[in-house]
């Protein structure tokens, strides 16, 4: 195995942000399989480290390319674009105002302890996280927009800290 591969070489997976989860799975369990620590057990102590090494930045790679955030950020940093660097926090007007409309919509909910108005909140923000995803994709894969492929990676780790606020919202309700 090579240390110097990218995450979708080491899983055999195009590189694309449009990914096929299945493939990923599949490929992630036979690798895991394979340089599992446990299976080097009774090998010499390096070859020991290599497996946990190996183990280690298979798992990392996983991780990055399972979650849809992470997946962008990594294909940008490919780019040589820091999607999170401090000078970089251009954000559409639009969203800005949608996002401080969803934050109301949150507080407004909590305040009322309205269930109800928390799963309609909840539903129209996971369909636009869903249509930002697919923004994304066409970004970076087919469009090669690293600039507005940064903005939209920006977006979906809003949308995914307002989705977890949402279901702190629900347990404080629940309690």
């Amino acid at each position: 195995m090579d240390f110097s591969q990218t995450h979708f070489e080491l899983f055999g997976l195009p590189q694309s942000y449009a990914l096929d989860r299945d493939k990923l799975d599949t490929a992630y369990r036979e690798l895991q399989n394979t340089v599992h620590p446990d299976r080097f057990a009774a090998q010499p102590e390096a070859e020991q480290r290599v497996a946990m090494q190996w183990a280690t930045q298979v798992n990392e790679a996983y991780q990055t390319l399972k979650h849809a955030v992470n997946r962008g950020v990594y294909l940008l940093k490919l780019q040589g674009i820091d999607a999170f660097d401090a000078s970089n926090t251009k954000m559409a007007p639009a969203f800005l105002m949608q996002q401080m409309e969803w934050r109301e919509a949150v507080e407004d909910a909590r305040a009322a302890k309205n269930a109800a108005a928390l799963d309609a909140l909840s539903d129209d923000l996971r369909a636009a996280h869903r249509r930002i995803e697919a923004q994304l994709a066409e970004l970076i894969d087919a469009a090669h927009d690293f600039a507005a492929a940064s903005e939209a990676v920006r977006q979906l780790r809003f949308m995914d800290k307002l989705i977890a606020e949402v279901g702190d919202v629900y347990e404080e309700l629940e309690s």
